[in-house]
């Protein structure tokens, strides 16, 4: 008899995987006699190298060693000796959908994701738009997935709280169980402890498109502001690139609470241990804000160009911890990738450092009770 072996793919932003992981590891716990292998950039393996025993991660480098068609039919048949049972394409573009189309002449099960474009086309209209029922999640989709292949998974199931928590776990207990973390042992010195008293908040400001970042000077308010109010805070700036490098270097030589995680962290592995012990994590609508999910830790999110009810919440995360302002024209963009229609970023600039710190103290507060 055949063993059953699913091969799901998802090749897009880290954000996207992340956003994958409660999903597969409700799959796994599901159906524990099912083998499944993630496909992915080889960035995205830490999500799911110790997931759950029958999640493997397989990685490729499709814009290398599997560029092109060339590339796609070497990496059809690395994928079919594996002798996969039944596809998931939880991506559904052009390079996933030639390895579907593969897939699919061997008459193996394969589906794909419904990104429900048409929806999404009335959400993102210059007018008229539809904001009154929220376009289904991306968890939502996934699932849909699964079930089309006779995986479907029950409520109950999908329990998921954090990458650090033990596993086999009581769904029915976990939600009132301390927070699992990592272990901060692993990290370089300085921050392998986490002091009594001491709040720790990360800061993850920047995001890969323009219409979901906001101004970097009224950032900076929101730091100073919060050093100035929780004297016993540490900041924790979370990103990497040439913006991050220097507008860190600055804020950290100006405010020596901050320290700037990419200079101390090599991997992104020590990144989740240190999210899985921030009392609250601030980001955009970025890849940090699902990383910050998928260890416990309340996110107050940042929303300009892109809206929450676009499906890309992060796992976990409360509506009443997003800042936004309300604008005939938002949202304009699925991803934040377009050129802002008034030529302002008015869905940014009108958000005041107080919106932002008043939702950060609230998580704070909230943070002290439990």
């Amino acid at each position: 008899m055949k063993h059953e072996h699913l091969l799901v793919i998802r090749f897009s932003a880290l954000g996207d995987v992340a956003m994958m992981v409660p999903i597969i590891w409700a799959l796994a716990r599901q159906y524990p006699n099912l083998r499944i292998t993630v496909l992915s950039r080889p960035v995205s393996h830490t999500f799911f190298e110790d997931l759950a025993p029958n999640v493997n991660f397989m990685g490729a480098d499709i814009k290398g060693e599997y560029h092109g068609v060339q590339g796609l039919n070497a990496l059809y048949r690395r994928l079919k000796a594996k002798q996969f049972t039944a596809v998931a394409d939880l991506h559904n573009v052009l390079r996933s959908e030639y390895l579907r189309l593969r897939f699919n002449l061997g008459l193996l099960r394969v589906e794909h994701i419904d990104k429900h474009r048409n929806l999404r086309r009335k959400l993102t209209h210059s007018s008229d738009k539809r904001l009154v029922q929220p376009l289904p999640t991306s968890f939502d989709n996934y699932l849909d997935v699964f079930r089309r292949l006779g995986y479907p998974i029950a409520p109950e199931n999908l329990c998921f709280r954090s990458i650090f928590q033990p596993s086999p776990v009581d769904c029915g207990t976990a939600a009132v169980t301390p927070k699992p973390t990592g272990n901060l042992n692993l990290l370089p010195k300085g921050l392998e402890t986490k002091n009594a008293g001491e709040q720790w908040i990360g800061i993850a400001p920047f995001a890969a498109h323009k219409g979901k970042i906001y101004p970097k000077e009224k950032m900076q308010q929101v730091i100073e502001q919060l050093i100035s109010q929780n004297p016993h805070c540490r900041i924790f700036l979370f990103g990497r690139g040439p913006q991050e490098d220097q507008t860190f270097d600055e804020w950290t030589a100006r405010m020596p609470q901050c320290t700037f995680v990419g200079k101390h962290l090599d991997s992104m592995y020590q990144e989740l241990i240190l999210m899985s012990h921030l009392d609250v994590m601030v980001s955009m609508d970025s890849a940090n804000m699902h990383m910050a999910s998928l260890t416990a830790t309340p996110v107050v999110s940042v929303w300009g160009a892109t809206h929450p009810k676009a499906g890309f919440m992060g796992w976990g995360q409360q509506l009443q911890n997003a800042v936004q302002v309300d604008l005939d024209c938002r949202p304009c963009s699925i991803f934040g990738n377009k050129t802002c229609q008034r030529g302002d970023y008015a869905c940014l600039n009108q958000i005041s450092p107080e919106q932002i710190l008043e939702k950060i103290n609230r998580v704070l507060t909230e943070q002290n009770k439990s």
